[in-house]
């Protein structure tokens, strides 16, 4: 059982983050360093650049802890627990963590990127090669409403789009160099709506806290979705590209997205992500809606839970969906499973069975057992 930090001041607090990252690096000192990744040659799956093997992403979601903080409320003055958790996910056989940066806490201004949370962006990077783990980093979230600056909000969409490709250039400039990028996922789940909005209503996908769906205008003036789309995501991988030419690119799309929308921005995109909550009794629709992203890139699931469905579905899910898919990714919170088992709640019980299943089905340990 993995025991937390205890916050019994700053002098304590410092050993014991001292004496976790040393656990960190002889834990995984013997490993080989972090390989690039690239797209294979007929654009399928994922491959290991020095080796050329196959890389099948298998990891977590780490877009919030078990007390429903966002990483940056708690990475600085609490970054043993972030080291520790990024162990357990290894330790659970996690290879990719996607890590969800808010773009209040990383731009001060339309054009003044935050130099502290930068710093600590370039820590987790270090962290990430020093576990052997990979980072699906995705940017621009406006998870807390009530963290969106005034300034942003009151934006118009020529401008927000721009603050948006400065946050991605600071962002790119900052990890170019670092083999422990997965990729950069342009914003989580963004759709362009069919009929104006209200001034400054650019959140929705309300869930508990947070605000998960964000929208790339309040009036589309003429412009199709797929046209929308396709101009925001050339806009923003442009920006990327100056600084970064090397990690992949994607964007974290709604199962509902149509064909067009996903015809129109796949060419500026490495690969597609979906995300896809199978339902109880409806596996074949779950199915039916990945066909839709197939498009001659690898697919990657990058969201999905037994959250309307038992975990024994999610596995019929996941053995299924590939092809097309050529990697999956769940949500880890920060509890390990003895500490689920412990609390013994509903939620608990729901989230333990998850992680069992995840350490059941990991590709990657099935294809380390053939060898």
């Amino acid at each position: 059982m993995a025991v937390r930090a205890p916050r019994v001041g700053s002098l304590a607090t410092a050993l014991v983050c001292g004496l976790l990252l040393c656990a960190c690096q002889s834990v995984h000192r013997g490993a080989q360093p972090l390989d690039w990744i690239t797209v294979s040659a007929e654009s399928q799956h994922f491959i290991l650049v020095s080796s050329g093997r196959r890389f099948i992403p298998w990891g977590f979601n780490y877009d919030h802890d078990h007390k429903m903080r966002l990483i940056e409320e708690y990475w600085v003055a609490e970054w043993p627990t972030v080291v520790e958790d990024f162990r357990e996910m290894k330790d659970l056989g996690a290879n990719v963590v996607r890590v969800h940066l808010q773009f209040a806490k990383f731009m001060d201004a339309a054009d003044q990127p935050n130099e502290r949370s930068l710093k600590q962006l370039a820590r987790l990077l270090k962290l990430a090669e020093q576990t052997g783990l990979y980072l699906d980093l995705t940017g621009l979230g406006c998870y807390r409403k009530a963290d969106a600056p005034r300034w942003y909000d009151e934006m118009n969409e020529a401008d927000r789009w721009r603050a948006q490709a400065r946050f991605w250039e600071a962002v790119a400039e900052t990890c170019k160099d670092s083999p422990a990028v997965f990729c950069y996922d342009l914003m989580n789940e963004p759709f362009v709506p069919v009929r104006p909005r209200d001034p400054g209503d650019w959140l929705t996908g309300h869930l508990g806290d947070f605000h998960f769906v964000q929208a790339l205008t309040l009036d589309a003036a003429g412009r199709t979705p797929p046209q929308v789309a396709q101009q925001w995501v050339a806009q923003l991988t442009a920006a990327i590209r100056r600084h970064d030419r090397r990690h992949l690119i994607t964007g974290g799309l709604l199962p509902i997205s149509g064909p067009d929308v996903v015809k129109a921005i796949a060419p500026h995109l490495d690969f597609i992500a979906v995300h896809e909550y199978p339902k109880s009794g409806e596996l074949e629709k779950s199915l039916e809606r990945l066909k839709v992203f197939n498009v001659g890139k690898p697919l990657l699931i990058e969201e999905m839970f037994p959250l309307a469905c038992t975990a024994e579905e999610l596995g019929q899910f996941i053995q299924r969906s590939s092809p097309p898919a050529s990697g999956w990714m769940g949500f880890y919170w920060g509890q390990t499973p003895e500490q689920l088992r412990q609390a013994g709640g509903i939620a608990e019980a729901m989230v333990l069975g998850w992680l069992k299943l995840f350490q059941e089905l990991n590709p990657n340990r099935q294809a380390e057992g053939r060898q």
